[in-house]
């Protein structure tokens, strides 16, 4: 017998037919012997339209504890009718809302971005879920709701019901989680966009962070940080109505520095080509020409940007050399580039952290301790998780410790 938490998305429960489906497949899993948690966001739209209601009505005058309640209105929705659909199918339920004394999520006070009280948390679902648990019934647990120590409603923000179900499993110590969603899996790319896109048997946890972060909706990357080593995890759709479909499994656990800042600087001196030419950004070629000549050479980068009239390259100090002279002769066969230079001694910096999807104006606190300390910046990139700062090589140590002290 084992622990099995599933959650099903808005859609999965968007219509009468596909709760029954869902409290079928729920006691299917439960009659084969496992301990089963549900936990539901609202029913399709329900948020939207509540969003939408507020507006119209209240507008901007609206407080935010006041928002978190008319938003938790859905779920508690919801739970409600799984909750009672799989007691007509013939097992003992129960819904739990944040109005229960059972309700195990504990937040801090802040109503719509709330942080988790993991240790109050797990202390409570072990006293309050696992009893259950053990009683035969089946739990129906608001996804995505929270409550502070003053007993008010709180929300977790985006992926608020994927974090409840991940986090859930942890606390139990379960064997699986399932999300249970619109999609059959993870894809190779966006189906509606591609129509070769295939499902992914299986990807791993770093991997579907990235793809999460950079815009795959199936699955937020703030679940996943609750992700157990042990707990088994996968993505299937509600069309089937069966637990045990096969959908995308997610492998791995979360890597424990995901709710960190890490910050490193690359120990070898770089050196800096920049390529010159005229309207370089609307020549089609120009960078896979570049690259590929490097490439061919066997010579590594470790960075590049573009502009309208220049394309700046980073090299280990010990190859520039070799990459300055690939690239000349690149120059001089063609008409498209029209000159280079081998610039000074550079350090790389990288700043990494999965936070900063959600953390606005993270560049500024980054590069602002370097220009408050006259620190010229040779060059900055970004993603979403990463910034990468160039400075000359004498000012680099400093530099990352400025950037240490600010961040950590």
């Amino acid at each position: 017998m084992g622990i099995v938490v599933a959650k099903f998305g808005g859609t999965s429960v968007g219509m009468g037919e596909r709760i029954h489906k869902a409290a079928n497949s729920v006691v299917n899993e439960y009659m084969k012997g496992n301990k089963v948690v549900v936990v539901v966001s609202a029913i399709n739209k329900t948020t939207d339209e509540s969003i939408k209601l507020v507006k119209e009505s209240i507008g901007d005058s609206v407080t935010e504890k006041q928002l978190a309640g008319i938003l938790s209105m859905g779920e508690m929705q919801s739970v409600r009718i799984l909750s009672a659909t799989i007691e007509s199918l013939g097992v003992k339920s129960e819904y739990i809302d944040p109005f229960s004394e059972k309700w195990p999520v504990i937040t801090d006070s802040n109503y719509l971005e709330a942080k988790i009280d993991k240790d109050e948390t797990k202390k409570r679902v072990q006293e309050h879920i696992m009893p259950l648990l053990d009683q035969g019934v089946i739990p129906v647990i608001c996804g995505f709701l929270g409550r502070d120590s003053h007993n008010c409603v709180t929300t977790l923000g985006r992926g608020g019901s994927d974090v409840s179900a991940f986090l859930i499993g942890h606390c139990l110590n379960a064997d699986e989680v399932i999300i249970v969603t619109d999609v059959k899996g993870v894809m190779s790319t966006d189906p509606r966009k591609l129509n070769t896109a295939r499902k992914l048997d299986k990807i791993t946890v770093e991997e579907m962070i990235d793809l999460a972060n950079y815009g795959a909706q199936v699955l937020h990357p703030n679940a996943l940080r609750y992700k157990d080593p042990d707990i088994k995890a996968k993505i299937i759709s509600f069309e089937y109505g069966d637990l045990r479909v096969k959908g995308t499994d997610i492998i791995g656990p979360a890597n424990p520095d995901d709710n960190v800042v890490t910050i490193s600087m690359l120990p070898d001196k770089l050196s800096v080509i920049a390529v010159v030419g005229e309207n370089l950004m609307s020549k089609k070629g120009i960078i896979a020409d570049i690259t590929s000549k490097v490439s061919d050479n066997d010579i590594s980068l470790y960075g590049i940007s573009t502009g309208e009239s220049s394309i700046t390259l980073f090299f280990k100090k010990e190859d520039a050399d070799k990459a300055h002279e690939v690239l000349h002769d690149l120059v001089i066969q063609g008409d498209e580039l029209s000159s280079l230079s081998l610039g000074q001694e550079i350090a790389m910096i990288s700043v990494v952290s999965h936070e900063f999807i959600d953390t606005p104006g993270i560049i500024a606190n980054i590069t602002n301790p370097l220009h408050d300390n006259d620190i010229n910046i040779v060059e900055v990139s970004s993603s979403q998780t990463a910034v990468v700062v160039f400075v000359e090589w004498d000012d680099g140590e400093k530099a990352y410790e400025l950037i240490k002290e600010t961040l950590q």
